[in-house]
């Protein structure tokens, strides 16, 4: 075996106590310390006393089956990486128990013990390769989270200067005009400049507003996603196309990172659904059932083409990221003339 092959520890439970003692031979002499037990039983003791890092499990025990010391094992809140031991005609059984998690599996037949330290050694590697991946794809998702977060901060950042600089400062000058205004009684075409000042600063203070209110959506006060929402869907309604919010249910999601990840996700999908969709009604609905949280955006527009466009926007993409980012599930369902229905669901924190 290779030097960079760091050896498991592994139990093998086989009701052939005679097989069982000569597969634990042929794994001590390739330096892969290993144990035996005759039963599932024994099997079940031996796990929950000193969990082996890997388990060889033969089918057929007399005492229970091996479906059944995995059912056992999980039930403890285990997870062992397991090889399946059959015998020869049960090769089916064996590819179906890969297919709920089996790593290899090795036949009783007359090569059994040549062959199986190498099967170890390489569900071994194959194991180590998943977990080094999930690994890193668990720092990436982190490390997106906090890139994510840290261009929300900076979002509210802006949000906030422009509610308490900006919007202030426009709101002083205003009412600066309107006192001048009243200043210019007697000058008909000063003040009626004035007036067009005023108006258009107006106009400033209130866009302003509402460009804070965007980049600072969310709060955890009240109901804060649901307030955001409904105020959402009612400024973008517009005499084209109604905007409707729908939420019948008590939402609790607490975390505010996930709770500013769905509304940018509903804010993307209603605003895709006015730029493209065509339709006359968009209603975006929040619920909560079974410990889940619930968006759906849907629309009675033209739906997905049915050949997408060379150059189609990234939108989808950004909300498929940020439901990953979040922990949730996003599903489109589309079909030509019968518009799209965006879903995503993420679970509650226990």
């Amino acid at each position: 075996m290779g030097n960079k092959f760091s050896a498991p520890r592994v139990l093998v439970v086989d009701d052939d106590e005679g097989l069982g003692l000569l597969m634990v031979d042929a794994l001590r002499e390739a330096a892969i310390p290993a144990d035996a037990v005759a039963s599932g039983k024994q099997a079940m003791r031996e796990i929950i006393k000193r969990p082996p890092e890997l388990m060889l499990l033969d089918l057929r025990l007399a005492d229970l089956t091996g479906a059944s010391v995995l059912a056992q094992i999980k039930d403890h809140g285990l997870e062992i990486p397991f090889i399946v031991v059959t015998g020869q005609g049960d090769e089916r059984v064996a590819v179906d128990m890969m297919k709920q998690g089996a790593l290899d599996y090795v036949i009783k037949d007359t090569g059994l013990l040549s062959r199986l330290p190498r099967v170890v050694e390489s569900s071994w590697e194959k194991l180590a390769s998943q977990r080094a991946l999930a690994s890193a794809q668990a720092a990436l998702v982190e490390s997106e989270k906090r890139v994510l977060a840290a261009s929300e901060g900076e979002r509210q950042r802006i949000g906030a200067d422009l509610h308490d600089n900006l919007g202030q400062q426009l709101t002083a000058i205003e009412l600066l005009c309107q006192s001048l205004r009243e200043d210019l009684r007697g000058h008909p075409k000063l003040e009626t400049r004035m007036a067009q000042i005023c108006h258009f600063l107006q106009e400033s203070v209130a866009q302003t507003r509402q460009l804070a209110r965007g980049l600072t959506p969310v709060t955890l006060t009240g109901e804060g996603l649901v307030d955001s929402l409904a105020e959402l869907t009612r400024r973008l309604s517009t005499g084209r196309v109604r905007c409707e919010f729908v939420c019948e249910d008590t939402v609790e999601l607490r975390d505010n990172n996930s709770a500013n990840h769905l509304y940018r996700i509903a804010q993307e999908a209603l605003t895709n659904a006015l730029k493209h969709s065509g339709a006359s009604i968009i209603v975006v609905s929040l619920a909560q059932r079974d410990n889940t949280v619930t968006l759906k955006v849907e629309d009675d527009g033209t739906g997905f083409p049915e050949t997408p466009a060379p150059k189609a926007g990234i939108g989808l993409e950004i909300m498929r990221h940020r439901a990953t980012v979040i922990g949730a599930t996003l599903e489109t369902c589309s079909s030509p003339g019968h518009g799209v229905t965006l879903i995503c669901t993420i679970p509650l924190a226990p």
